[in-house]
C-alpha cells in the first residue's frame, strides 16, 4: 500500500491513470530485479497443531520474537500482522497464520538464496523458543479450512464471507494452502506480453515440476498439487489461465479491463477495511460505489484492488509466478532459479517462446485442468509433460548460464536447477515421494510428515 494515506492522495482521474500505473514498471535491463516469496505451515511440535494468533507459543509471540532480528511491526488495530525491513523485505500473515516471506528485490538467486536461508535461520532461532515447527508443503496433510484458526486481519474477514459465494474451495484456499513465487521485471509493454505469453503457457509444467500437495485430511487426496486443484473452483471471476493474454492487442490496457472488470472486495479506509465485496470498480471510478457513495478511489485503491487478482500469473509493476506449491527447501531457491533462465536471457526467451508459441489456448486449459493430478505424467501431444519439462530445463539452464552471475566460490546460477533436472530425470515429483513413504515406511501415519519433511 501506497505510504500515503487515502484521504491525502489525488482521486483517480479515469483509466489512462492506472495504465500509466502499470507502465510505470518498465525497467532498463541492467535494473531488474528478482523478487522471492514462499509460505510455510506453522505449527506446535508437541501435536503438530497449527498456532492460534495470540498465546504464549503464538503467532503474535512468534512476530515479537522476530523483531530481534530488526524487523519493525506492521499493526492493524494495534495487532502486528507484519514485520517489515527498509529493504524492502516483508514477513507476512496468509489467513490461518501460514508465515510468508516476501524477500527483497535481489540482482541473483544467489542473494535471493542467502535471503531465504538467513530468514529460516531466524525464524528457527525463536522457533526453538516456542517450541514450534515449519513445513514446506502445498496443502495441509492433516486439516481443513474448518480445523484451522484465522488472523485478525480485516480484509480476510470479507474474504472469508464472500469466498464461498463465488467457489466451494476458497476457505480452503486460504486457510490450507502455502506457495512459493518469485515477481520479475520487464522492460517494455512488449517484453511484459512476450513474458506473460510464456510464463502462462509454461506455468502447468512449474506445477508438476513442483507437485507437492498430495495428502487430504491424512489420506491421499488423489492428486500431486492439491493446492492447484483448488484454485479450479475457488474464484473464476480472478482466478486461472486468462485466455485474453493470447489475444491480437493484449498489453496494458488490456490487463486494466479485466482488474476493471473483476469484483472487488473492499476499500480501506482510516485503519479499516470496508466491505466492497461484489461491486464494481468501475462504478468506484464513477463515484457510484454503493460500499462509499460519492468517493472516487486513490491510487492506494487501485494497488489493493490489483492484490486481489488471482491468476495463474500476476501483473503488476512486475510479473508474478504464482503456480506453484510450497515445498522442501532446495525448491524455493529453484524457482527463482527457474524462471530467471527462462525470462532473463534473451536467447532463452527466444527459446522457450518457439516452445509455446503454437500451443493452443485450449491444449494450456487442458494441461492446466489435468496436471494437478497427474503432474509429470500429464500427456501432451505426442508426450509427456515430463518430457517437456527437461526441455525447458535445458533452456532455463542455458538463460542461467549466459547470465553467468558468479558467486563467492565462483559458481554460476545454473546449479540451482539440480533438484529440477532429479525430479524431471526421475518423473518422481516431491508429492510422488511422500506418497511412496506414506504407503510404505509411514504405513500410513502422515504424522510422520511432520518428523521427515519439517524445515
Amino acid at each position: 500500500m501506497s505510504a500515503d494515506t487515502p484521504s491525502k492522495q489525488a482521486p483517480i482521474e479515469g483509466k489512462a491513470a492506472l495504465v500509466e500505473y502499470l507502465e510505470a514498471g518498465c525497467k532498463p535491463e541492467a535494473d531488474w530485479r528478482i523478487g522471492t516469496e514462499h509460505e510455510k505451515f506453522a505449527y506446535h511440535l508437541a501435536d503438530h497443531s497449527p498456532l492460534e494468533y495470540e498465546g504464549p507459543a503464538g503467532i503474535r509471540a512468534l512476530l515479537d520474537g522476530l523483531a530481534r532480528f530488526d524487523w519493525t511491526p506492521v499493526l492493524e488495530q494495534e495487532n502486528p500482522i507484519a514485520m517489515a525491513k527498509t529493504d524492502g523485505s516483508f514477513i507476512s500473515l496468509e489467513p490461518a497464520g501460514q508465515l510468508e516471506l516476501s524477500g527483497a528485490p535481489v540482482e541473483t538467486i544467489h542473494q535471493t538464496c542467502d535471503e531465504v536461508t538467513g530468514h529460516l535461520q531466524q525464524a528457527k532461532a525463536i522457533a526453538r523458543e516456542l517450541n514450534l515447527g515449519f513445513i514446506g508443503l502445498g496443502y495441509h496433510p492433516k486439516l481443513t479450512a474448518s480445523d484451522m484458526p484465522w488472523m485478525p486481519k480485516g480484509r480476510y474477514r470479507i474474504m472469508r464471507e464472500y469466498m464461498p459465494k463465488k467457489g466451494t474451495l476458497g476457505l480452503e484456499m486460504m486457510q490450507a494452502t502455502c506457495t512459493v513465487q518469485v515477481n520479475l521485471d520487464f522492460a517494455s509493454e512488449a517484453d511484459m506480453v512476450r513474458m506473460y505469453r510464456i510464463s502462462m503457457a509454461l506455468q502447468p509444467v512449474a506445477t508438476a515440476l513442483w507437485a507437492n500437495s498430495p495428502f487430504k485430511q491424512g489420506k491421499p487426496s488423489g492428486y500431486l498439487s492439491y493446492r492447484s486443484h483448488i484454485w479450479t473452483d475457488t474464484d473464476a471471476d480472478r482466478s486461472g489461465m486468462l485466455p485474453f493474454v493470447f489475444e491480437d492487442g493484449f498489453g496494458f490496457e488490456r490487463y486494466v479491463d479485466y482488474l476493471l472488470d473483476m469484483p472487488m472486495y473492499f476499500v480501506y479506509r482510516d485503519g479499516h477495511y470496508i466491505d466492497a465485496s461484489g461491486q464494481s470498480f468501475r462504478d468506484f471510478m464513477d463515484g457510484r460505489l454503493p460500499a462509499l457513495p460519492g468517493e472516487k478511489p486513490r491510487l492506494s485503491d487501485w494497488i489493493d484492488h490489483m492484490s486481489t487478482a488471482f491468476p495463474e500469473v500476476r501483473l503488476k509493476q512486475f510479473l508474478e509466478m504464482r503456480g506453484t506449491d510450497g515445498g522442501p527447501w532446495s525448491r524455493l531457491c529453484a524457482l527463482p532459479a527457474f524462471w530467471v533462465g527462462l525470462l532473463y536471457d534473451k536467447d532463452a526467451r527466444e527459446a522457450a517462446w518457439d516452445l509455446v508459441k503454437d500451443w493452443s489456448f485450449e491444449e494450456m486449459q487442458e494441461l492446466r485442468d489435468e496436471v494437478p493430478r497427474l503432474a509429470l505424467k500429464t500427456p501432451f501431444r505426442n508426450r509427456t509433460i515430463q518430457e517437456v519439462a527437461l526441455e525447458v530445463l535445458q533452456i532455463s539452464h542455458k538463460g542461467l548460464h549466459n547470465r553467468a552471475r558468479i558467486d563467492t566460490l565462483g559458481m554460476d546460477e545454473t546449479h540451482f536447477l539440480k533438484p529440477l533436472f532429479q525430479t524431471a530425470h526421475s518423473g518422481l515429483t516431491p508429492a510422488d515421494e511422500m506418497l511412496a513413504a506414506f504407503e510404505g515406511r509411514w504405513d500410513g501415519n502422515i504424522d510422520l510428515v511432520f518428523q521427515e519433511y519439517c524445515y
